[in-house]
């Protein structure tokens, strides 16, 4: 790669780090210098993989596995990660689950209550095992992905858009207390991205999307690890409590 590295010297951890928008991202990561933990849960080869990607391009990667709503196997991983690659700089809360999409009167409340809980766990305890760290030494920068659902719903996505709308608050929440350490907390909210979870069978939903959207296209996962580099460089040094779109302009804020 040429041109600067804006990650240099970093460590950086990314929970659902195996696929998709955190594998791009753990690739973009190493790319501009950071070290990189890649969270999985079940997908063990893929991370693994990855690693050896990273590491054949002359980056550093370490691979482990924890259940992110787990708080034992969060702080765990987290002890893992910084014996092998060092105090961890970058936190970006990636790891999301499969949501249940439905008619709102067909949810029950303790659909909506447990989809919420599991959205907050995963981000609430990786926070709670890195950001101390970042507090101690005065720097740090969390980045969440969230959803531009969390702002625009569509039928169906209560579960979903009340989750990650949580999300969006905790992040905020976390903005405004740690800016006193100069921790950043900041939000990247993709619209639909083209991963290993968009199905053949809904093309044609992705494609009336694609006509809708500004710039005449769907998302790509590099297209949202660009985001989480650019708010997590020195670059955006005074960008905290953040939410930034990535849907080629069809959500503006």
């Amino acid at each position: 790669m040429t041109g600067e590295r804006l990650l240099e010297g970093r460590v950086a951890l990314i929970t659902g780090a195996s696929r998709g928008i955190g594998a791009a991202t753990a690739r973009l990561l190493a790319r501009h210098g950071a070290a990189v933990g890649i969270n999985y849960y079940k997908s063990g080869a893929e991370a693994k993989q990855l690693a050896d990607e990273i590491a054949a391009d002359g980056g550093r990667a370490v691979t482990v596995r924890a259940n992110v709503r787990s708080s034992d196997e969060v702080a765990a991983m987290v002890r893992l990660v910084e014996a092998d690659l060092g105090p961890i700089d970058l936190l970006v809360l990636n790891a999301g689950k499969v949501i249940r999409f439905a008619p709102a009167l067909e949810f029950k409340f303790e659909d909506l209550q447990n989809t919420i809980a599991d959205e907050l766990k995963g981000a609430h305890y990786a926070v709670q095992a890195v950001v101390p760290g970042m507090v101690a030494r005065r720097k740090g920068s969390i980045v969440a992905v969230t959803s531009t659902a969390s702002r625009h719903q569509w039928e169906g996505s209560m579960a979903h858009s009340m989750a990650k709308a949580a999300l969006d608050s905790y992040i905020r929440s976390l903005a405004l207390e740690l800016g006193q350490f100069n921790v950043r907390a900041n939000l990247i909210a993709p619209g639909l991205t083209i991963t290993e979870a968009i199905s053949p069978a809904s093309k044609a939903r992705t494609d009336e999307v694609a006509r809708a959207t500004p710039l005449r296209r769907n998302a790509h996962p590099e297209d949202v690890a660009g985001a989480i580099l650019m708010v997590a460089s020195d670059n955006a040094a005074f960008v905290s409590g953040a939410y930034i779109p990535v849907s080629g302009g069809l959500n503006m804020g």
